[in-house]
């Protein structure tokens, strides 16, 4: 069974910075394509970013591209979301996409994989 534990979150005002992690268990961490996707109140779930099996390959929505640096550890079985300029309309509930098919259907919307609790990010203005 997989399981998922995002963290980091919090309250940050505009233009800061977070950084979130997840630990994902129960599956073969490396042999996986990983991804964050968000859901904020009112919205539908958006796929934001997406990193490929060796973390060589990264990927971005519009909408967090050049903001939002997508890593990996796979020696720790981890996944990392730094964020930068943060703005008010980043404000959301952050999920950890877990072994999506692939990136491009994360981002489009189709897969969001497995996912833990999420962690929230609030950013004032």
């Amino acid at each position: 069974q997989v399981q998922v534990v995002e963290s980091g979150g919090g309250l940050v005002q505009a233009g800061g910075s977070l950084r979130l992690s997840c630990i994902v268990s129960g599956l073969t961490f490396d042999d996986h394509v990983m991804g964050w996707f968000r859901l904020a109140p009112g919205k539908e779930r958006e796929g934001i970013s997406c990193i490929n099996t060796s973390g060589q390959s990264t990927y971005y929505a519009d909408s967090v591209k050049g903001r939002f640096t997508i890593s990996r550890d796979n020696a720790k079985n981890t996944l990392f979301l730094q964020m930068g300029s943060l703005k008010p309309e980043d404000t959301a509930m952050y999920f950890c996409a877990a072994a999506v098919k692939n990136c491009g259907w994360l981002l489009q919307g189709l897969d969001f994989g497995d996912w833990g609790q999420g962690t929230q990010v609030t950013v004032s203005s």
